[in-house]
């Protein structure tokens, strides 16, 4: 048996041809719908980045206990499980986090593993005092903005053609892979790109296939914040474009992988993913980017294609609900591996086969903001009550993405006591940490959309039955995952058994 996932970060499932995109320039994404299952209703579970690649190792949902961080010790990892199992796994990617503070003990968990470097603020052109050109705009997340574009503008400084690029790069390395393993057996390849993530950087013959009329200054790496009234329709239309260069690069980049498909005949006995972990909003419902800001239909209802050689089925579409935590439980499937009983994901196997349903509902959201539930044809996003507490972390890793991607500060560690294990903790007691800082996603209503007839999530819906309904959707599920009591009342949602 032998597979191949394609992961990419922030990518826009409409923007995307088989989603109905006509503007951007998706001919490879086209054609891999012609070869796949497209899932019409798969949604995210964690956010952001490292959250997201926790649950696609663990197939369990993570942002109910905890934050951006590195895998536990308690964890069951989907590549490990299958090392051991001696099947051959293989990462190569130039998402930095995997190497920082926060996220550093993913990628141990392969066979084998490379990283390209080179991406966003990766510290990695030493050019000392390097402060980036004048003019440039715009900062992620509250990073300082000398340091943070000043980093990646050093690193661009390498890049002068479109290999240089790391996603080229990372995509080479992959393809160098199945240029060498292609005839052999037992393995799994995870090609992972941080595109078309922010900031927007790519040659300028992608930019100018994008002509805009946007006229300020530079930018090409959007804040992280609401729209305001200095955001000029072109400066809008301006970011949208820039977002399109980069994607038609990953297009390309797919393109090489199916051409690979075909000339070595991996249609016969591989499988194919090819996802991501979460969209990115460009001004609609105006905001921009991500976390801050309710979980929109343009981060959260995301793109999945899969290639089954034992089924395959090509070229149709699904319309039942799946999410990242599938993604582990469907490979294990796949390569004969029983599934942890810790994993809360769902083998996709009667999807792909039958279009058969394994799952009533999702949960998605991000530690501290809201918790958001959809059954396919509802999204509701429970707001907390006004104050947001009580918040407590629980983990055995005291690093996380705060700013700095290092330690957990020591005004926060001094708050720590151990907590008794949760199901799926092994027995072992956990840390509970303080959880200090505010959460802006918090700030923002409940909402209750109906996706089945407003997929865009254009107008809120008033409805106390159905709201009810998915309430408890949403409170069996959060049971299911053995989470933190006070999630219900940090909620308003009442005691567990209510």
């Amino acid at each position: 048996m032998k597979a191949i996932m394609v992961m990419y970060d922030s990518l826009n499932r409409h923007m995307l041809g088989p989603y109905g995109c006509q503007w951007t320039q998706t001919e490879n994404f086209n054609r891999l719908a012609c070869h796949t299952v497209t899932f019409d209703n798969f949604w995210i579970g964690s956010m952001p980045c490292m959250p997201a690649r926790r649950e696609l190792h663990t197939g369990r949902y993570n942002f109910l206990h905890r934050s951006w961080g590195p895998l536990e010790p308690f964890d069951d990892s989907m590549p490990q499980i299958l090392k051991e199992a001696g099947i051959h796994t293989h990462l190569v990617s130039d998402h930095y986090h995997y190497w920082e503070d926060g996220g550093a003990t993913y990628h141990q968990r392969y066979t084998t593993w490379e990283c390209e470097r080179g991406q966003e603020g990766d510290n990695w052109q030493p050019m000392v005092g390097f402060r980036g050109y004048p003019g440039v705009t715009g900062n992620v997340c509250g990073e300082p903005k000398d340091n943070w574009v000043g980093q990646d503008f050093a690193n661009r400084t390498v890049m002068r053609t479109v290999s240089d690029q790391p996603q080229c790069r990372t995509f080479q390395k992959g393809l160098e892979f199945l240029s060498l393993n292609h005839d052999k057996d037992n393995w799994f390849l995870q090609i992972e790109t941080f595109d078309p993530h922010e900031p927007f950087f790519v040659q300028p013959e992608y930019k100018d296939m994008f002509p805009d009329r946007y006229s300020g200054p530079f930018c090409d790496w959007p804040d992280y914040r609401p729209v305001n009234n200095t955001d000029s329709p072109e400066f809008i239309d301006h970011m949208r474009k820039q977002y399109a260069a980069v994607l038609r690069l990953c297009d390309e980049n797919l393109g090489r992988v199916l051409d690979a498909m075909d000339e070595y005949g991996l249609w016969e006995d591989t499988m194919l993913i090819v996802s991501t972990d979460h969209g990115f909003l460009l001004a609609e419902h105006g905001q921009w980017a991500k976390c801050h800001c309710p979980f929109y239909a343009e981060v959260a209802h995301t793109p999945l294609f899969i290639w089954d050689p034992r089924s395959r089925r090509a070229g149709v579409r699904t319309g039942c609900l799946a999410q990242t935590i599938d993604l582990p439980a469907t490979l294990l499937e796949y390569f004969g591996q029983s599934l942890p009983e810790d994993m809360e994901g769902k083998a996709l196997r009667p999807v792909l086969e039958q279009d058969e349903a394994v799952r009533e509902g999702a949960l998605f959201g991000i530690f501290g903001g809201q918790v958001c539930c959809t059954d396919g044809d509802w999204v509701y996003m429970r707001s907390p009550l006004p104050g947001n507490q009580p918040r407590h972390e629980y983990t055995l890793m005291p690093t996380r993405h705060g700013g700095r991607r290092a330690f957990i500060d020591n005004e926060i560690l001094r708050t720590m006591r151990l907590h008794q294990p949760f199901s799926f903790t092994k027995g072992m007691p956990v840390l509970e940490l303080e959880s200090i800082g505010h959460v802006s996603q918090a700030d923002y209503p409940t909402l209750l959309f109906c996706v089945r007839d407003d997929a865009d999530e254009l107008y809120p819906v008033q409805d106390s039955d159905r709201e009810r309904r998915m309430i408890r959707l949403m409170k069996k599920m959060m049971i299911d995952n053995d989470c933190p009591k006070e999630q219900f009342e940090r909620l308003g949602m009442g005691k567990i058994g209510e």
